[in-house]
């Protein structure tokens, strides 16, 4: 049987867990990330598109990244690389009450930003992330393994704290620290025994890939209607034609089921007319996938030598695209904490440290999803009242440029200080100030 031991053990291998795993491997210790997935599969190949553009040449899973964000990745050395594959920059955002006349329109201009954020595929996170990682060679990668069983160190296990990780091909893994990155399902969270709050949003997520007849004008377009938020995600192609966009629309289990059932010219129609042909036609689609959505939350994110990261710890609604935003918060957090505590001299597994970890992200975390499950019920409810007082606040709100920018600042991450990520002898903190 395979016995090996890692400093640091993450466990998922998707956007998060990559990204936690790059940051760390500044750390001058032992970094191990373990993927249930090959790395063919996790991370399909993603190139920039050259010839005529398609919806079958997009990946259904996008994410809409914030200044933020993008400071991370500049930091990590992968942003670039993303702008070669595909990255696409979004202007403007237009949001609107299907039942009534409330809208508020966004524009980066008035931020003195050249955008508001960018829409990219999850693939081409992922295969940036990879590229660097198998580069740098300082972090040790397993695919195609499974964490099958997780125990505290044996009495004779180096360092201290941690746990003990049996993988499915019978391979055992010590480490100081383990980390959950492995999403919403999150076998490390279940296998350790952290519970979690969550309510189900009685909604399913159907996503896909469409082509419009008239150009989106790298805006973001978002409708409330009573059954769920529709929102077409801009997307760049190799022709600028801005006619490609990410679709995700949130509806009641019946609808979900008639939307997933229609054909393709019947589902195209269906779409055009939920965003009121701001588009115009829909005019082709690729495959549409279908997901529940729930809303969970883990009553802690640390115990005795693991922590949660990402949607391991925490997952909201689709209709603000701040899921990965979050995410890579958390990784840029608990990359901070750990470097930190190796400059002191502080054991990474120090109750402390992920103390620390947890009392930076819990409380934005829940802020996050205090406001998103706010935003659900008051464009849920069919109340004449509550229409009034959305549609009357949507048309203040668009007409009081100070609080509508702060609401747009906090939304991209203008105000979030992010890590330099320098050596980890530094004396200061990994965090700008």
């Amino acid at each position: 049987m395979e016995n090996r031991f890692a400093d640091i053990v993450i466990v998922g291998g998707g956007m998060i867990g990559a990204t936690l795993a790059l940051a760390l491997s500044r750390l001058d210790c032992r970094i191990m990330l373990i993927e249930g997935q090959s790395l063919e599969k996790l991370s399909t190949i993603a190139s920039a598109q050259t010839g005529m553009p398609s919806v079958h040449n997009y990946d259904p899973r996008v994410s809409a990244l914030t200044a933020a964000s993008q400071q991370l990745f500049e930091g990590l050395g992968v942003w670039q690389n993303m702008v070669t594959q595909q990255v696409s920059p979004y202007r403007h955002m237009s949001v609107w009450d299907a039942d009534g006349t409330g809208h508020i329109e966004f524009d980066a201009a008035d931020m003195h930003q050249a955008s508001l954020g960018f829409i990219v595929e999850n693939r081409v996170v992922v295969s940036a992330l990879y590229e660097k990682l198998l580069q740098d060679r300082k972090v040790d990668l397993l695919f195609g393994r499974r964490v099958r069983s997780i125990e505290p160190p044996q009495a004779d296990a180096p360092g201290r704290g941690g746990r003990v990780l049996l993988l499915d091909d019978g391979a055992q893994i010590s480490c100081n620290l383990l980390v959950g990155a492995d999403g919403a399902q999150s076998q490390v969270r279940n296998l350790v025994s952290i519970p979690t709050r969550e309510w189900d949003y009685e909604h399913h997520g159907i996503v896909a890939t469409v082509e419009t007849a008239l150009p989106h004008n790298a805006t973001a377009w978002q409708r409330f209607m009573g059954s769920g938020p529709i929102a077409f995600l801009p997307l760049s192609d190799s022709l600028g034609s801005q006619r490609y966009c990410s679709i995700v629309w949130s509806a009641t289990p019946d609808i979900a089921d008639e939307l997933m059932a229609c054909d393709e010219d019947e589902f195209c129609s269906r779409l055009a007319a939920a965003l009121e042909l701001r588009l115009g036609a829909v005019t082709n689609v690729s495959a549409r996938y279908r997901f529940p959505l729930r809303q969970r939350h883990a009553k802690y994110y640390f115990k005795e030598g693991v922590v949660l990261v990402g949607d391991a710890a925490h997952t909201i609604h689709p209709l603000a695209g701040q899921g990965a935003n979050l995410g890579l918060l958390d990784v840029a957090v608990l990359a901070d904490e750990l470097i930190r505590s190796q400059r002191r001299g502080v054991a990474i597994s120090d109750s402390s440290i992920l103390q620390r970890y947890q009392r930076r992200r819990m409380g934005p975390n829940l802020a996050m999803m205090g406001v998103m499950e706010g935003f659900k019920q008051l464009f849920a409810k069919e109340d004449l009242g509550l229409r009034w007082l959305r549609n009357t606040g949507m048309k203040w709100l668009n007409r009081t440029p100070f609080i509508k920018n702060e609401i747009v600042s906090q939304a991209m991450g203008l105000n979030v200080r992010m890590p330099r990520f320098q050596d980890a002898s530094s004396e200061s903190s990994q965090f700008a100030e």
